[in-house]
């Protein structure tokens, strides 16, 4: 397979990029326009295989887009280019109304347009997978989990351009016929998360005896998906999802943020033993604007349909992320230097009063 992957030096689509190439032998076009989150480092591991290039670019470039697709012909688009950290969205929701809303847009344009030029067993073939997020769903209570037809209800601007691109690509389905397929996935986590992000941040903060701070008291539930199996399931969907579906991918392991930073700390302190138990470190601050109580995706039809199951449960996962970083000083460290743990997000009027 031809494939192109946007976002691919992001943390979810780097992944996917590694596992495409070195698992499943294809040809892969990497296509990112590397901003904050972006790192090349990330694909170190296939950067000088033959059947990987990449293309720095943004996706809000349409004749850069066409001429992208127009060189490699590819046989799948996996699209994950997007701005996707909540915090950032609070204080700077322009960039994600340009690169979730406008740039999915405008490479489902480039897409339609490749694909009507394409013979009809390769239009057959072609599939355009949209990866999302389980944030467009909004809000869970104590009980209950994420389906495919649960009604959207986004409550932050990360979230509401998440959706909005979600229903874009869907009526590039029903309109035109272009094969889109989309994907909703719990929180991941794994080797070259972004700093900024709970697990990293808690890793990082806790290796150099820096408060550990918690938003609110901690009781807000995320389920939590490791990145290989994301990837896994990612390839699995594009490969014989249904056009004009949804697939759910969750990890099926619920945790309160509290626990996840507890647990961090444990790892830790058996791995580099220090004096102080690291768990003194946590900090509880104020919460998130807006923050969701619980999320919890039922990946049953992943499950069944297509087959997937996820092969790390939050114990084993956890635990291969903490050794990761330890091991991984190479890669975090430049990004540390540049993103240093401030707290991201604190509306001005809040700030101030």
């Amino acid at each position: 397979m031809r494939i192109i992957v946007t976002g691919g030096a992001g943390f979810i689509g780097s992944a996917l990029v590694r596992h495409l190439v070195r698992d499943g032998g294809h040809d892969v076009l990497t296509i990112d326009k590397l901003t904050y989150a972006g790192c090349l480092a990330s694909l170190r591991d296939v950067v000088d295989d033959p059947r990987h290039r990449f293309l720095q670019a943004d996706i809000c470039d349409a004749l850069t887009m066409r001429k992208a697709l127009e060189t490699f012909r590819p046989d799948r688009i996996m699209h994950l280019a997007a701005e996707s950290h909540v915090d950032r969205s609070i204080t700077g929701a322009a960039d994600f109304i340009q690169t979730n809303i406008v740039g999915t847009f405008t490479l489902l344009e480039a897409a339609r347009a490749y694909w009507k030029r394409l013979e009809a067993p390769q239009q057959a073939l072609f599939r355009f997978l949209h990866v999302s997020t389980d944030e467009v769903y909004g809000s869970l209570g104590e009980d209950g989990l994420f389906i495919e037809t649960t009604p959207y209800a986004p409550t932050s601007p990360y979230s509401a351009s998440k959706a909005s691109s979600d229903h874009l690509a869907k009526s590039w389905y029903h309109t035109y016929g272009l094969p889109v397929v989309v994907s909703n996935c719990s929180n991941n986590y794994g080797p070259y998360h972004f700093p900024e992000k709970l697990i990293p941040l808690t890793i990082l903060n806790a290796l150099s005896g820096r408060p550990l701070p918690v938003y609110g008291t901690g009781e807000n539930v995320r389920d939590w998906l490791f990145v290989d199996d994301h990837a896994r399931a990612l390839d699995l969907i594009a490969s014989t999802g249904l056009p004009g579906e949804t697939y759910n991918v969750g990890g099926r392991n619920e945790r309160k943020n509290i626990d996840v930073v507890r647990a961090i700390c444990t790892i830790l302190d058996e791995l580099v033993p220090v004096e102080t138990p690291r768990e003194e470190l946590i900090r509880f601050v104020s919460d998130r604007p807006g923050h969701d109580a619980r999320y919890a995706i039922d990946a049953t039809r992943l499950e069944t349909e297509l087959g997937w199951q996820a092969r790390e449960d939050f114990a084993s996962g956890i635990r291969k992320t903490v050794r990761w970083y330890l091991d991984n000083e190479w890669w975090w460290r430049p990004l540390r230097d540049r993103y240093d743990g401030q707290r991201l997000g604190i509306l001005t009027e809040q700030a101030d009063g």
